[in-house]
């Protein structure tokens, strides 16, 4: 297995961090020709997503990367990587974004630097009593169809969901030493791999 992640901005290093405990390979994108690289799935970091998007855009990265997910790449967007799936943003700042994901999300919703904070929680799926750290969190105001799984809220805020091969949480499992986060993403790639070696019709 071989995890692109994002490296434009951001926690990149820590979710390859996160990988190497979990003795998988992963290559950061910079650029278009990194893009290229064979990939199993994709990794979108927390950071600050009006830049990202901006430099997804200035790079010719966007729509290769937008392409890919719709055609069954699985991503894991962390915090702004959340923001970067959505189709929909509260927000005061106009950006593009991936929109590949079913979702309403509401940018810096709990704040700003201090309003960061640290929590436990059950997720779908994930596990019991997950650490959770929050940094400028967005949350999902609502989903937009029933293909959106929630996995799970923090005082009845949406901070995890899923949508077939795309998985995205408001929190930044990377910041913390659990590794079932990251352990979930590789088993939705290994289940698409699996899918993949079906015999059809």
């Amino acid at each position: 297995m071989r995890i692109a992640v994002l490296a434009l901005q951001g926690a990149f290093a820590e979710h390859r961090q996160m990988l190497s405990r979990l003795h998988v390979e992963s290559f950061e994108v910079r650029q278009l020709s990194d893009w290229l690289q064979s990939k199993d799935g994709l990794i979108i970091p927390g950071g600050e997503s009006t830049v990202q998007s901006k430099l997804l855009v200035t790079l010719g990265l966007m729509e290769p990367i937008r392409r890919a997910i719709l055609e069954g790449l699985p991503v894991f967007g962390t915090c702004a990587g959340m923001i970067l799936l959505a189709k929909e943003i509260d927000s005061t700042i106009p950006f593009e974004t991936l929109s590949t994901m079913d979702v309403r999300v509401v940018r810096n919703a709990y704040g700003r630097q201090l309003g960061s904070f640290h929590t436990h929680a059950s997720l779908q799926g994930i596990g019991n009593h997950l650490p959770l750290s929050f940094i400028r969190a967005p949350y999902v105001q609502r989903t937009l169809s029933p293909r959106c799984e929630v996995l799970g809220e923090v005082d009845g805020r949406v901070i995890a969901v899923r949508q077939g091969n795309q998985l995205a949480t408001s929190f930044h499992p990377e910041l913390d030493d659990d590794l079932r986060t990251h352990q979930y993403f590789l088993q939705m790639i290994r289940q698409s791999c699996e899918q993949k070696r079906l015999p059809q019709g």
